[in-house]
C-alpha cells in the first residue's frame, strides 16, 4: 500500500466534570452577584439611617448641645430620625458609587459645616461595600477624630 495513508483519529479534547462543575458554579454566583448588587437609592437609604446613628450620637449625647437646645428639644434621637428621608437625600449627593458589576463601593464625605453659632455640622467620611443585597461599612471616620472599620 504505497501512497496511501489512514487518517488518523481526531482526539476531542474533553474538560474533566469538575472544571465544568466549578465553571458553572462560578458563572452562576458572578450572575446572582450581579443581580442583588444594591443600587444606588438602595444605598441613599442605608446611608440615611447610617447618618442618623452617627447624628444623634454626636448631638444627642449629654454634653454635646447648647443648654438652650437642650431645654428646646426634648426629644433629640426622635428629631434626628424624623429627618432620615432628608439625610438619604444629602447622603445621595455627597456620594460617589464605583460600580464593579458584581460589587459596589460607595464613599460618603461631607459635613463640617457651620450650622448655627456653636453648632458645627459634623464631618463625616464612610466608605462602604455594596455586595449581595448587603451594605458592609468597610471604613468610617468622623470629625471627632475617631476611625471604625
Amino acid at each position: 500500500m504505497t501512497g496511501l495513508t489512514m487518517p488518523r483519529p481526531q482526539r476531542r479534547l474533553r474538560l474533566p466534570a469538575g472544571a465544568l462543575l466549578s465553571l458553572g458554579l462560578f458563572g452562576s454566583v458572578g450572575v446572582a452577584l450581579a443581580l442583588t448588587n444594591p443600587s444606588f437609592s438602595d444605598y441613599e437609604e442605608h446611608a440615611g439611617i447610617q447618618l442618623v446613628e452617627l447624628a444623634s450620637a454626636e448631638f444627642c449625647a449629654p454634653g454635646q448641645m447648647p443648654m438652650l437646645f437642650q431645654l428646646v428639644l426634648r426629644d433629640c434621637p426622635g428629631v434626628i430620625a424624623s429627618q432620615q428621608p432628608t439625610l438619604s437625600t444629602l447622603a445621595g449627593r455627597f456620594s460617589t458609587r464605583w460600580n464593579f458589576g458584581l460589587a459596589s463601593v460607595y464613599r460618603l464625605s461631607m459635613g463640617g459645616q457651620q450650622l448655627l453659632p456653636g453648632v458645627q455640622l459634623p464631618a463625616v467620611d464612610v466608605l462602604t461595600l455594596g455586595v449581595a443585597g448587603q451594605f458592609v461599612p468597610l471604613r468610617v471616620s468622623t470629625s471627632d477624630g475617631e476611625w471604625k472599620s
